[in-house]
């Protein structure tokens, strides 16, 4: 950066890109004010220079190809908003990097699969690769851990790590529609992707997060193995009523923890108590939990979905920079991180709901519950809801305790059982 004038590319004009561009361009005067800096936008670029857009773009420095930015343009920062986990969003970031170009992203995709080369090249080039946004929204969730809790000794996060996940399951509760029209509401609302919003509702977005957490919070490299993941797309209504007469409500969670010096991670959907705290955030809010010694348990809440939420984390990046904080995008040296051990998952425990639907017919509540004894997984409690017009009932099982194995085992074998209607629904309690 040269004197106190800085060139800034924008790359992606979606509805953060576009967001974005016009808060960077509308706060100049205050961005000066508290960095001492003058931003310029000097190049952006999108797939369509004419798209209608919410925000006026100025076509003069429109790039059609995003990498000739680099040939006609001296850029000392630059905003990837495009969203790959590879291809073009990890050409133009590497390019920056080793061309010795500050980069902040909102990419969680990018950053969850290539973070540790990314970071290699950030440390290596003496410039800075910032990510706050590609966690829980506006939340500063990632300096809080690399900074304000640097000298703690972490052992879990855990959360609501996705806006959308959290809008559709609190809104069916509130509205007792179905899934598919809470789904359209959502998409509606921008809170979900337009064409395909499976990456949030198949538990995916939220793991490329925990696996960015787990990477800061432990000091390890990013996590490259098979893990459990579950999203929303097979909780009903039904589901969602139910639970709430038990006093829960279900959410989505993140979670990862050290067990014994290995590393445990996990996105799925989970029975909270309606009294706790995380059992209480609702809508599009996202919430995290950090515990650790000597700070015990902080927690952080706030907006997790939307341009505006994004671009607030993008723009405190951008001020970081600006001020010349030039640091580990991990918290630690590249070289200091080490590959982590994974803990067997097989071997956790959880309480679990249990959702069958079943034939109407003596004999079968009898069939399900040694099943459960075969698997070695005790009943807490049983809810039986006839449906005498269907000639089938609904069957919710509580359970106690039970190996994460087991469990799996019994709900192959309920598969296969012939009184049973449809594929059971299985959540753990947390």
């Amino acid at each position: 950066m040269i004197n106190n004038k800085i060139n800034i590319a924008v790359v992606g004009l979606g509805q953060v890109g576009n967001y974005l561009l016009n808060e960077l361009i509308t706060k100049k005067k205050d961005i000066e004010l508290k960095t001492g800096k003058k931003i310029q936008i000097v190049a952006i670029s999108a797939r369509n220079k004419n798209k209608k857009r919410k925000f006026k773009i100025n076509k003069s420095i429109f790039f059609q190809n995003p990498l000739d930015i680099f040939k006609k343009k001296k850029i000392d920062i630059l905003f990837e908003a495009i969203g790959q986990s590879d291809g073009v969003s990890k050409k133009i970031v590497e390019t920056a990097l080793k061309n010795k170009i500050h980069v902040v992203t909102p990419n969680k995709a990018l950053i969850s699969k290539h973070g540790d080369f990314l970071s290699y090249l950030a440390e290596k080039n003496h410039v800075n690769l910032e990510f706050e946004a590609s966690v829980a929204g506006g939340i500063p969730i990632l300096r809080t851990i690399k900074e304000g809790l640097a000298t703690n000794k972490l052992n879990k996060v855990y959360g609501i790590l996705n806006g959308t996940c959290n809008y559709i399951l609190s809104e069916m509760e509130k509205t007792r529609d179905s899934f598919s029209i809470v789904l359209k509401k959502a998409q509606d609302l921008g809170y979900a992707e337009p064409g395909n919003p499976k990456l949030d509702l198949n538990g995916y977005d939220a793991f490329a997060k925990i696996r960015i957490l787990s990477s800061l919070a432990f000091n390890k490299k990013i996590s490259k193995n098979k893990c459990l993941m579950e999203g929303i797309e097979n909780i009903e209504y039904k589901d969602i009523e139910i639970a709430s007469q038990l006093n829960f409500r279900i959410k989505l969670l993140g979670i990862t923890e050290i067990i014994n010096g290995e590393l445990f991670e996990r996105v799925h959907p989970a029975l909270v108590n309606k009294d706790t705290y995380i059992g209480n955030v609702n809508g599009v809010m996202n919430a995290v939990i950090v515990e650790g010694l000597p700070v015990g348990e902080s927690v952080l809440q706030g907006e997790g979905a939307g341009p505006g939420a994004t671009s607030s984390a993008l723009m405190s990046d951008l001020l970081s920079i600006l001020r010349g904080n030039i640091k580990y995008p991990f918290g630690l040296p590249d070289f200091k991180r080490q590959n982590p051990i994974s803990y067997n998952q097989k071997l956790s425990s959880n309480s679990l709901y249990l959702r069958l639907e079943v034939k109407d017919k003596s004999g079968v509540l009898s069939e399900i519950t040694k099943l459960l004894a075969n698997n070695r997984i005790s009943i807490q409690r049983v809810i039986q809801i006839p449906n005498h017009k269907k000639k089938s009932a609904s069957i919710v099982i509580i359970t106690h305790k039970s190996l994460e194995f087991r469990s799996q085992n019994l709900i192959n074998s309920l598969k296969k059982n012939k009184n049973v209607l449809k594929k059971p629904v299985l959540i753990r309690l947390f």
